[in-house]
């Protein structure tokens, strides 16, 4: 291995690193509502380059715009090695472009957020934004440390039923990420107290809130039942793939510890910790199903 394809490992594992603590740290600056930390300035903040004072909003908020603005000078540096290395692979340039321009998406979107504000709809589809951006980062790691050909993903051949499956549940999970986004943007985290119904001796919801709630896990139960089915059925069918065993073995987990810690959240009463687990969890799931859409597009 050559000394430039070592860097490159080494940047792609720093770059990827740097982009979950994005992600992280969006959530954390929505669960702690410090997105007026800086006031409506932005780059500066509240139209300092140094702030006079430090609550602890504006060093949320600051320490986010920070980390993101990082992992942009990051991708770019590891964009640049990987085309420079790596363009031979096909799928290279294609998560290159889309590394780069979902991750200035991501940073104008938030920037635009701050100076002019969005609506509770709009703010939500910021993390779907950022998911993509994280999830073409992931991707391209996962190219350069040549994952496919380690698990001897060549030889893989799926069929038809688990193709579509795949491909569905992930179209779908995205619409689920994007309820769980609502709910974090409206408010709606405790509009139901109990679980898994929402008030105790009511299940039907009778405001906004409380159906921005429920909606989103009923939407979550059936994308629970979903995973666990296609878990079942690789691991009857596709016991002779590592990369699948591995892989869906690592989603069933993830979608159960994503479903543990959205109830814990409710008795917790939005634990902090709780709340960016549940973040990450489904910031991982989604990425790996991603990492399977693009087997598929090599699969006979």
């Amino acid at each position: 291995m050559s000394p430039l394809y070592k860097r490159l490992k080494i940047i792609a594992v720093i770059t990827t690193v740097m982009m979950i603590f994005v992600q992280i740290g969006g959530a954390l600056v929505t669960k702690t509502e410090s997105g007026e930390g800086c006031g409506t300035s932005w780059p500066l903040c509240h139209g300092q380059l140094i702030p006079s004072e430090w609550p602890i909003d504006t060093i949320i908020e600051i320490a986010h715009r920070g980390v993101s603005g990082i992992a942009i000078i990051l991708v770019l540096i590891f964009c640049y090695m990987a085309w420079k290395q790596m363009s031979h692979k096909k799928e290279t340039r294609f998560l290159i472009y889309m590394s780069i321009g979902f991750i200035l998406a991501q940073a104008l979107i938030g920037a635009a957020a701050v100076v002019w504000g969005q609506n509770d709809f709009a703010l939500a589809a910021h993390f779907g934004i950022s998911l993509i951006s994280f999830s073409s980062v992931f991707l391209l790691t996962l190219l350069v440390f040549e994952i496919d050909q380690k698990f001897d993903a060549r030889r893989l051949r799926i069929h038809s039923f688990l193709r579509n499956q795949i491909f569905y549940v992930t179209i779908y999970i995205y619409f689920v990420i994007y309820t769980g986004a609502l709910v974090r943007h409206t408010g709606s985290e405790l509009a139901c107290t109990v679980w898994p119904h929402c008030q105790p001796g009511r299940i039907i919801p009778i405001n906004f809130f409380e159906w921005v709630q429920m909606s989103h896990r009923l939407f979550a139960g059936i994308l629970i039942i979903w995973l666990i089915f296609i878990v079942i059925h690789v691991f009857r069918h596709y016991s002779q793939y590592r990369v699948l065993i591995y892989g869906w073995g690592a989603i069933g987990i993830m979608i159960l510890l994503q479903a543990l810690t959205g109830a814990l959240m409710i008795f917790t009463q939005v634990n902090l910790i709780i709340a960016l687990l549940h973040a990450l969890f489904i910031t991982l799931t989604f990425a790996v199903l991603c990492y399977y859409i693009m087997l598929i597009t090599r699969a006979r």
